[in-house]
């Protein structure tokens, strides 16, 4: 274990990934980082993260913000509800801890969307605790090291990962430990094709004898399997979601009270939307009210607009939260609206909705997560 430690402290220190909240240990920065950075690639968050702390430097910045000021500036970045999560943080941290970020992984735990994983992340890259977690990329690197192949399938438990991960943090070198795990989960242990020629622990890992003939054999299937079918983004719930949000977003401030009357946005979102249509959008709008990303009120009509033209859709100007109640330590995909009684799957991951691509969490159903900082 000593061996494996030390060889990938001084990889890390030489090939590491020069990435911005690395550069920090701002206890708020690296959780907004860390928030942000679930399923979402590396660089295609980096000017979300920047755009995000240059507006809201400090917990009390954005807990004294609007909700859909917070919206706004989160931008089309996606994974909408975790804005929502990130602003009840906020408010919680301003009333309970004087606007300081705990280091104390069980307490962060208890914060809304914040589960394990984010929790001993922050705890680790903020304040240096020799801190263990797992992600995707972790567990994978872990597996193959420490217990062998993990293909077709793994052959040890998320509880025998979790127990490996915290016996293997070296004392005093958590945070280069930890970063260096997902970087080699990142660049070089990877899925598919792991570089095991490069890697700085392939001596000391169970799985490379085994590697070789795997990926052949893996390599072989794959041509008799044929093309997987792709998979079509637009049109899906999801991409509705984003677009709903996008128009609410392109109103000016002044005019978030007065939001868009339904009929009105399903035209921006639908060429030659009717009121056939009034199901499917209503249907949108309603998982973004569950989310807490958006309100749907009913006006009186003056002006004959049907069925659906009483129906406003808005921006939220404040995320809910139910009392102060101190909350059990919590998992990562947060399913309620209050802090009492969340739960959800070892991951850190919300209810999604962004653009496509491999990574993602549909609206209707939960997949495990990607790493944050390792893709």
């Amino acid at each position: 274990m000593t061996e494996v430690q030390t060889l990938l402290v001084d990889w890390f220190s030489r090939e590491g990934r020069d990435l911005p909240w690395r550069r920090t240990r701002d206890p708020w920065g690296i959780l907004v980082a860390e928030v942000m950075l679930q399923q979402i690639q590396v660089a295609r968050a980096i000017p979300f993260w920047e755009a995000f702390l240059q507006r809201f430097p400090t917990p009390a910045a954005l807990a004294q913000a609007p909700l859909s000021v917070a919206i706004r500036v989160w931008g089309d970045l996606g994974r909408y509800r975790r804005v929502v999560d990130l602003h009840r943080t906020a408010g919680i941290l301003v009333e309970e801890y004087a606007g300081q970020v705990p280091d104390d992984p069980e307490v962060l735990r208890t914060m809304p969307g914040i589960g394990p994983y984010t929790a001993g992340a922050t705890a680790c890259f903020a304040f240096e605790r020799d801190a263990s977690f797992v992600d995707t990329n972790i567990r994978r690197v872990l597996h193959r090291l420490f217990v062998g192949l993990d293909v077709p399938q793994n052959s040890a438990s998320n509880r025998e990962i979790e127990a490996i991960a915290a016996r293997a943090v070296p004392a005093g070198a958590g945070w280069s430990w930890n970063q260096g795990l997902m970087d080699l989960g990142a660049m070089i242990c990877t899925p598919r094709k792991p570089k095991c020629e490069r890697c700085p622990v392939s001596g000391r890992c169970l799985a490379r004898p085994a590697m070789e003939v795997a990926s052949e054999s893996k390599r072989v299937s794959g041509n008799e399997r044929g093309v997987k079918p792709s998979y079509r983004y637009e049109g899906t719930n999801r991409y509705f979601r984003g677009r709903v949000l996008e128009q609410l977003r392109a109103l000016p401030p002044e005019e978030d009270e007065a939001g868009l009357r339904l009929s009105d946005l399903g035209a921006r979102l639908r060429p030659g939307y009717s009121g056939d249509d009034l199901p499917w959008l209503l249907g949108v709008v309603h998982s973004l009210e569950e989310d807490g990303l958006a309100l749907a009120e009913e006006r009186a009509v003056y002006d004959g607009g049907g069925d659906s033209g009483g129906v406003v859709v808005k921006l939220p100007t404040r995320s809910e939260r139910a009392g102060h109640e101190r909350s059990a330590p919590r998992s990562d995909i947060a399913v309620g609206w209050s802090r009492k009684g969340d739960n959800g799957t070892n991951n850190d991951a919300s209810k999604a909705n962004s653009p496509g691509g491999a990574e993602t969490v549909g609206d209707t159903g939960l997949e495990p997560v990607t790493s944050t900082m390792s893709t």
